[in-house]
């Protein structure tokens, strides 16, 4: 106990927040740090990967919750204690939102279809809150073309990123003459 007494009083611990110095507070950012990092680690990987409005709510949070930590404005240790529930229940509702369906749109959201059979769902277009101009820019980026009449469908999907399917390509028919006499061959591509 004499232990923690100490290094309660080295950190500064119940102190108010004027009377922190700067020496206990680098101390908490680093012991906040490496809490974080475990604590990320051990709850998932999709925070570090392309994050979801679901996954950036918690990030959020968490960087909220370990701020007070550092700065001396809540305490250290229920501080920590709050980031590592926000984390089990992330990883909670994630694992829930694999299994089921129902969870999976409660949590992340549905797919939205943005184009259906080459035409602009306008709609649906204005609920996902996107221009006809960030429309465009992902049909080019994913077709190379920005005409909506050659997609099959365009989702808007669950991560915000637009996915486009566009129609079987029209084969190219080429004929190919040989030589005199021989007969002309006919080539699909």
């Amino acid at each position: 106990m004499l232990l923690w007494g100490q290094f309660s009083e080295f950190l500064r611990l119940g102190y108010p927040l004027e009377e922190v110095g700067v020496i206990a507070m680098a101390i908490r950012s680093a012991i906040v740090y490496l809490a974080a990092l475990f604590f990320v680690r051990m709850a998932s990987l999709r925070l570090l990967a392309k994050a979801s409005a679901f996954d950036v709510i918690v990030a959020i949070m968490l960087g909220s919750i370990f701020s007070r930590a550092i700065n001396g404005s809540a305490p250290l240790i229920p501080s920590l204690a709050a980031g590592a529930v926000l984390l089990i229940l992330q990883r909670i509702l994630a694992f829930i939102a694999v299994h089921t369906r129902w969870m999976g749109a409660i949590v992340k959201g549905p797919p939205v279809m943005l184009i259906r059979d080459g035409k602009i769902q306008k709609r649906r277009l204005r609920e996902a809150d996107l221009s006809y101009e960030d429309l465009r820019e992902a049909l080019r980026l994913a077709i190379n073309d920005e005409d909506p009449s050659k997609v099959r469908r365009a989702y808007i999907e669950r991560n915000g990123k637009v996915s486009v399917i566009p129609f079987p390509a029209e084969p190219k028919v080429v004929t190919v003459d040989v030589e005199e006499g021989v007969k002309t061959v006919r080539i699909e591509l």
